[in-house]
């Protein structure tokens, strides 16, 4: 039987553009909205030079026609009659004058630049460009949007996004590469899913390099793998009738009857099976997944009227001088664990400095958990005024892993999908400013503070649910830091988003939305030294929109006198 499809080589676009481009650091683009502009220009650029080029080759081909018309007049009446026309020693020399010297100058023409550049010019480029694996990377972004905001896959092709701006349909070629991305992946529920969106369109007239046999397959056997045989045996039925020696498709029409047969002949025994599985399935508690995603959607908040009715609006100074003139507006976001928003904490033109300083040095950094085995982003930075030192502790540059119980080897992770950079009080005034705003309105000591880190959150860019302090089970989590625990999580949103992006608690059901020049506070630690396990958190992936954000995370290491710890540890 030949069941398993054969893998195909993916079709690029101008693939001899890429044949040659060399391996650089300038992966992961999809990973960052703010990186990915620069590519914006970049392709704006190679556009200008191309016209340029193709202005430059229709002036060419004009020439290389006139050649061509004179020379089909001329070789249609010397091959009427070959030697007679050769019989004239005129003739004859021409025709030794052309091969020998007049082709080559066509040649050359042909093979020539004239438009100032545009080869050399893309050359020089394309070493830059995003390379498969940001390709494959802003696919799967896709499939895991589609799978947060439980989106058809007809919304997303025709672009019809909540808050989008600019649509741009998919064609049906980017469909199949989608759920080929998927096929790769083995997964077939969204090789399905975009398989069948790429017929549909290909059925509706929809002019395409891929053709429907080849769509067909794929379809048919993603169907097979989640268990719908009759309907991958339609399918298969189909691809033969357009193709009729297609060898796998016949072997697959005898398996998949076969395959229906021992089904009939099992169908209540399989019911019943199916039953009892449900019904586990009702006792089993929502898996955090779950609970995640319905909060990304706005769904499974967890929060009374009479809860909601103790949250307040205030204006707060925490009887700092500077703030007792012109105190800072105060929102409770949540009770348990107390989460409260800052509104115009942080001022456009701060914003932008900020983004001017992170731009450059965006870049992804991790560390691995002792734990769980995952390389989770981290960056420690402590700096430290006066007599103190400073430490700079630099980790692993590289994309988050996990491991594979299977393989028992570290594999690529998608939990988080950003890029970050770690800027310092000494790198700029204003880093300073927005320390001390910190302090004044927490009460906390910022010299044991990590330094300010900013991220940027790219397709589909998400961070999914993690705790900031460490747990009791990794004890040495910061201890070359010589600071503690993360007893607090300071967060700036410096960008709205305009759908998704949402930073949500799923133990709690707590959800909240992003919104520029506005920062959100919790403590991560109880006044006990005990760690709150209700502040697991996550960042929504990000649907429509760019994503900024920066955050601080404060140490235990001179909060002694500030955040007095309790004597008990049960106190919460």
């Amino acid at each position: 039987m030949r069941l398993r499809m054969q893998g195909c080589s993916v079709c690029c676009f101008v693939l001899m553009l890429f044949q040659l481009r060399p391996a650089s650091a300038y992966g992961d683009f999809f990973t960052s909205i703010g990186q990915m502009t620069d590519l914006l220009y970049t392709e704006k650029d190679l556009v200008t030079s191309l016209k340029d080029y193709i202005q430059a080759e229709e002036s060419k081909l004009e020439q290389v026609k006139r050649w061509a018309e004179m020379l089909d007049s001329l070789t249609t009446t010397a091959t009427q009659d070959p030697e007679g026309f050769l019989g004239h020693p005129v003739n004859a020399f021409k025709l030794m004058k052309r091969l020998n010297t007049e082709w080559g100058n066509v040649e050359s023409l042909v093979l020539k630049d004239t438009s100032n550049g545009f080869i050399s010019n893309l050359t020089v480029q394309r070493q830059y460009f995003p390379g498969d694996e940001d390709q494959i990377g802003a696919a799967k972004a896709l499939l895991r949007l589609q799978d947060t905001y439980k989106l058809e896959s007809n919304t997303i092709s025709v672009g019809n996004l909540p808050g989008v701006r600019y649509k741009n349909p998919m064609t049906v070629d980017d469909c199949f590469e989608l759920g080929k991305v998927a096929y790769t992946d083995a997964d077939y529920y969204h090789t399905q899913l975009w398989m069948s969106q790429a017929l549909r369109q290909l059925e509706q007239g929809e002019e395409s390099s891929v053709d429907k046999v080849t769509i067909l397959d794929y379809l048919s056997y993603s169907l097979y793998q989640q268990g719908t045989v009759q309907k991958a045996l339609d399918y298969t039925k189909l691809l033969l009738q357009l193709d009729p020696d297609h060898q796998r498709a016949k072997g697959n029409v005898q398996y998949f009857e076969v395959q229906l047969e021992k089904q009939r002949q099992i169908e209540e025994g399989t019911m019943q099976k199916d039953e009892a599985e449900a019904k586990k399935d009702e006792m089993d508690p929502v898996p955090e997944r779950k609970k995640y995603e319905q909060l990304c959607r706005g769904e499974g908040v967890k929060m009374t009227n009479r809860r909601r009715s103790r949250l307040f609006c205030r204006y707060f100074h925490n009887n700092h001088p500077f703030f007792l003139v012109g105190p800072k507006k105060q929102e409770d976001e949540w009770d348990r664990p107390y989460i409260v928003r800052y509104h115009d904490i942080i001022s456009h033109r701060e914003i932008e400095k900020v983004k001017e300083l992170a731009k450059p040095r965006l870049r992804r950094a991790t560390i691995s958990n002792p734990v769980t085995g995952v390389l989770e982003t981290a960056h420690y930075r402590i700096s430290k005024r006066g007599s103190w030192t400073s430490l700079s502790v630099t980790l692993v540059l590289k994309r988050a892993t996990v491991h594979d119980p299977k393989t028992g080897k570290l594999t690529t992770a998608q939990y988080r999908v950003s890029k970050s950079a770690w800027l310092t009080e000494f790198e700029h005034p204003m880093i300073r400013t927005l320390n001390e705003r910190i302090e004044a309105l927490t009460g906390l000591e910022m010299d044991t503070a990590e330094e300010l880190q900013v991220a940027n959150y790219g397709v589909g860019g998400q961070y999914e649910p993690h705790f900031d302090f460490g747990r009791k089970d990794e004890p040495d989590a910061f201890k070359e830091l010589g600071t503690g625990n993360r007893i607090a999580t300071w967060l700036f949103y410096m960008s709205d988003v305009a759908a998704g992006g949402a930073t949500v608690f799923p133990d709690v059901g707590a959800v909240v939305w992003p919104k520029k020049g506005t920062a959100v506070f919790w403590y991560n630690l109880f006044p006990s030294g005990e760690g709150d396990y209700s502040t697991r958190h996550a960042a929504c992936p990000v649907l429509v929109g760019n994503k900024w954000v920066s955050n601080k995370w404060i140490h235990e290491r001179g909060q002694e006198f500030r955040r007095p710890c309790t004597l008990r540890e049960e106190d919460r």
